[in-house]
């Protein structure tokens, strides 16, 4: 007898569709593996670049790729996948974690039923604009960015709305 998945695909009022509790989570629990296709650092750029147009025009997600070590990714987003539709939250409730070359989304608290998984993407702020958030956390700043860049972000967006302002 199989165990009942933790998770399903559903309508997500973050971005499109998103992965959801299917019971009550407890913090700690290994929710769903993050399965792809291992694929060379060059590889990667390459399907990034590419992808890139298609997802402006579409407004689908872009960023399928996990970073597996120095050398290899892990290409999310063709096959049987649906850790890929996890949305960004700044306030996230999992988390991802490389556990000896396979990725894991974990609970970082519990989570009760019907709850949206979500984590935090850990962008750099470098490209923060190419990246708007729609997760409406009380710690939101209106870009996907890591933790530790989201005060400089708010300090550079201040500077750019007074400047707008002249």
């Amino acid at each position: 007898m199989s165990e009942q998945p933790l998770c399903k695909v559903d309508q997500s009022p973050i971005h499109q569709r998103g992965l959801f509790a299917t019971c009550d989570i407890e913090e700690g629990a290994d929710i769903i593996q993050y399965v792809g296709e291992k694929i060379s650092k060059e590889e990667s750029t390459q399907r990034a670049l590419d992808w890139e147009e298609q997802a402006r025009e579409s407004g689908e997600g872009l960023v399928y790729i996990f970073e597996l070590d120095d050398d290899w990714d892990l290409d999310g987003r063709l096959g049987d996948n649906p850790a890929r539709y996890m949305n960004h939250s700044c306030d996230g409730n999992c988390e991802a974690v490389n556990a000896e070359g396979e990725i894991w989304i974990v609970a970082r608290k519990n989570i009760k039923q019907g709850d949206e998984l979500v984590y935090d993407y850990g962008y750099d702020m470098e490209h923060f604009l190419d990246h708007p958030c729609g997760c409406q956390a009380d710690n939101c700043i209106g870009y996907i960015v890591r933790e530790d860049q989201r005060k400089k972000v708010k300090k550079l967006l201040k500077g750019l709305k007074k400047k707008a302002k002249k």
